[in-house]
């Protein structure tokens, strides 16, 4: 018998605890269709008779609804004031109180268990957490990441600086019984106002300083603090999706722009011409450049900066594009430049649909259609899902 999650309704994440899997596909499917058509007005960019056609193509499961997220932030405080020190997540609708997570159903079970560890030790030891509004104490977050592929894990201790108990960390950690291996434990200095992870000094305490991830036949190198999918498997369904509409030929150029670590320019590049992505985070950009390398992927090329201002340094014409940007979706004017470039194919690849919703209009005024279009649920059990649709410019 199914056991709701303790934390459903006072945690910020979950919107289907309790729901069968395919009852949550079902509404997230039907919700974005009514985003995409204008809600009850019907002033949306696509038509009912768009989402009954052959043109769309439907969402696409997770392979895992629980247990599937490859990176995790936690965070230090007390569920109560004055309470005793807890590691976990956010209380909804609250800036300061925090949930125990050692019972996440999205977590994988080794970060329930890293997590009800380290907050055992140091609530043993004493130590305080950092309070936002005093800027008094020293432990801040605590990430997790995990390889979908060995199961090796990666600890990332967040606090202020001050903290000296490295090696009782390490200690507890090496001999946890867990399902994976931890692969490298780090410990980083984050002395900002901010309550965002800043890295002012990170500090390898045990093993290596990354995790390998494979995906669609290709190898990648995760650090800290690079962006991947949260969803590891999921996510390779989407990159085959963005590969089939791209469709490229050997002699064609293609910019992957908004490209992160480069894993979608590397799934092209063995089938494209000459692969351009432009990323503005360059820990990220290094980060592609070093796995594209080692997967021999000699066409594939990264530049470091802002979309808007790198566009002019990549080779003109290009014949396929594909975006996927932040949450907030294309900056207006970048968005004009592309819609005009006169690309065949431009793939969109939206983390929040209502920005693809919202930018569809000017493909369509530079004589853009829909040609194909599907969701992926990258994000079970919340309310999150990514959409992809391949644009192809009228003759």
């Amino acid at each position: 018998m199914y056991e709701p999650c303790p934390l459903y309704g006072r945690c910020g994440g979950c919107r289907y605890d309790g729901a069968s899997y395919e009852t949550e596909l079902q509404q997230k499917e039907s919700n974005l269709k009514t985003l995409f058509m204008g809600g009850k007005n019907g002033e949306g960019p696509l038509s009912e008779t768009f989402f009954s056609s052959p043109a769309y193509e439907g969402i696409l499961s997770s392979p895992e609804s629980e247990g599937y997220r490859n990176k995790m932030e936690f965070s230090f405080g007390n569920a109560e004031k004055d309470g005793p020190l807890t590691l976990g997540l956010h209380q909804k609708k609250s800036f300061f109180n925090v949930l125990p997570a050692d019972c996440c159903r999205i977590a994988p079970p080794d970060f329930c268990r890293i997590v009800e560890t380290v907050q055992s030790l140091f609530r043993e030891m004493g130590l305080s957490f950092y309070h936002k509004k005093s800027h008094e104490g020293i432990l801040r977050h605590l990430v997790l990441r995990r390889s979908a592929t060995t199961g090796d894990l990666l600890v990332n201790l967040v606090t202020q600086s001050g903290f000296h108990e490295q090696e009782a960390l390490v200690n507890a950690l090496r001999t946890l019984p867990l399902e994976g291996r931890i692969a490298g434990i780090l410990h980083t200095e984050n002395n900002s106002l901010s309550d965002a992870v800043v890295p002012e000094r990170i500090r390898l305490l045990y093993g290596e300083p990354r995790l390998t991830e494979a995906v669609c036949g290709l190898n990648f190198e995760i650090s800290p603090f690079s962006f991947f999918q949260t969803n590891t498997r999921a996510a390779e369904k989407l990159y085959e999706k963005v590969r089939e509409y791209i469709s490229v030929t050997p002699d064609s150029l293609v910019y992957d722009l908004y490209s992160g670590t480069g894993t979608i320019a590397q799934i092209l590049a063995p089938v494209a011409g000459e692969v351009w992505g432009v990323e503005l985070v360059e820990e990220a950009v290094e980060a592609a450049r070093n796995n594209a390398a080692a997967n021999g992927l000699a066409n594939c090329h990264f530049i470091a900066g802002d979309v808007l201002k790198k566009l002019e340094e990549l080779p003109p014409e290009p014949d396929y594009v594909i975006l996927d940007p932040p949450r907030d979706g294309v900056h207006p004017k970048a968005l004009g430049r592309l819609a005009g470039c006169g690309a065949r194919r431009i793939v969109y690849v939206s983390c929040k649909p209502s920005s693809l919703a919202r930018d569809l209009p000017a493909f369509f005024w530079a004589r853009y259609q829909v040609e194909k279009m599907a969701f992926v649920d990258l994000f079970p059990k919340t309310d999150n899902c990514e959409a992809v649709a391949l644009l192809s410019k009228l003759s």
